[in-house]
């Protein structure tokens, strides 16, 4: 066990004021993956500051209908809340899609934001070889056991998925994070806020050491009413996904589209927003061909690896799938 102090805060600026002294420090929300990574030696902070008593677990309604959802939100709270499951149920259907009922009771909406990547090499510090844990080291899974590993975006230093569900919902939202630190507020955009590998994999997102996550603003999408989250995993519960589709369609009354939201789970080392699917919709009419050709455009470039190689497929399919849904064709 590594030694660590612990304290809580029940205001911003004192949250602030404590991590900004600690430079190994980490904020503790509900713990479900923190606690987890330091149980097995592959976080060690010298302190953790709990920010469970932070005012912020609150959703509300801002001028324009956008609405708000504070960072410290538990995620079974969110799920079932009035204003998400009428205005957005793919957040509602990707969030109870997560983990199990007693983790979601946990969770919050800040953490959900910041899990580290999956794979098996990271999270087990036996393995040498991971940039991620180790920068300069290798990366273990492009030649070891990669059957969850990414096939968009990835790079030769890491290959590592991002595991969340509700991150995926929100890149198809257009989510907006607003964070503070020691400079003030600032509001960083969802497509923004994570991480490609490139030649940095140990960084997961564009939040800096003492900064502190506030809030999620959904912005107003009349037609995010129709919306689906399908999730392909090994397991019915508490299973990561293989592939997930978070998806929402505007059709007009001759089932035209007049636009798209796609984003992609457990193909990348961020949420994956479809933007070459979303393009190739538009202006056509709602139906499996248009689609097809949706998904073939978007898994173009991708590139699959000993063990993963189905996932490319399995992610046309899945995109085919949830768009069907969405689009209410039998």
């Amino acid at each position: 066990m590594n030694p660590f102090t612990y304290s809580r805060v029940a205001d911003p600026n004192e949250a602030l004021t404590g991590i900004a002294s600690k430079p190994h420090a980490k904020f503790l929300g509900g713990g479900t993956n923190l606690i987890d990574l330091m149980k097995m030696g592959v976080e060690t902070p010298d302190a953790l500051i709990d920010i469970n008593r932070l005012p912020l677990a609150q959703v509300e309604e801002l001028p324009g209908k956008s609405v708000r959802i504070g960072a410290m939100m538990r995620n079974s709270d969110l799920a079932e809340h009035a204003l998400i499951k009428s205005r957005y149920p793919v957040l509602s259907e990707a969030l109870l899609s997560g983990a199990s009922p007693q983790l979601r009771n946990m969770a919050t909406v800040g953490g959900n934001l910041l899990q580290r990547t999956r794979c098996y090499y990271f999270y087990d510090p036996a393995f040498p070889a991971c940039n991620k844990r180790n920068p300069g080291s290798g990366c273990g899974a492009i030649d070891g056991y990669n059957r969850i590993h990414a096939i968009l975006g990835q790079s030769e230093q890491c290959i590592a998925t991002h595991p969340s569900d509700m991150c995926v919902a929100l890149a198809a939202l257009d989510a907006l994070v607003h964070v503070r630190g020691p400079k003030g507020e600032r509001e960083i955009p969802f497509a923004d806020f994570h991480r490609l590998p490139g030649d940095t994999p140990e960084r997961d997102t564009n939040l800096e050491h003492d900064e502190l996550i506030e809030y999620v603003d959904l912005p107003t999408i009349p037609f995010a009413t129709r919306s689906h989250y399908l999730k392909v995993r090994d397991r019915a519960s508490y299973a990561f996904a293989l592939v997930s589709v978070a998806a929402a369609l505007d059709l007009d009354s001759g089932k035209k589209i007049k636009a798209a939201r796609i984003a992609l789970g457990g193909v990348a080392h961020k949420p994956w927003r479809a933007d070459a699917a979303e393009k190739k919709l538009i202006g056509q009419i709602a139906d499996e061909k248009t689609f097809q050709a949706a998904a073939e455009a978007e898994l173009a470039a991708a590139k699959g690896y000993k063990h993963n190689s189905f996932k490319i497929e399995l992610a046309k399919r899945a995109i085919v799938r949830a768009l069907t849904t969405v689009g209410g064709i039998a």
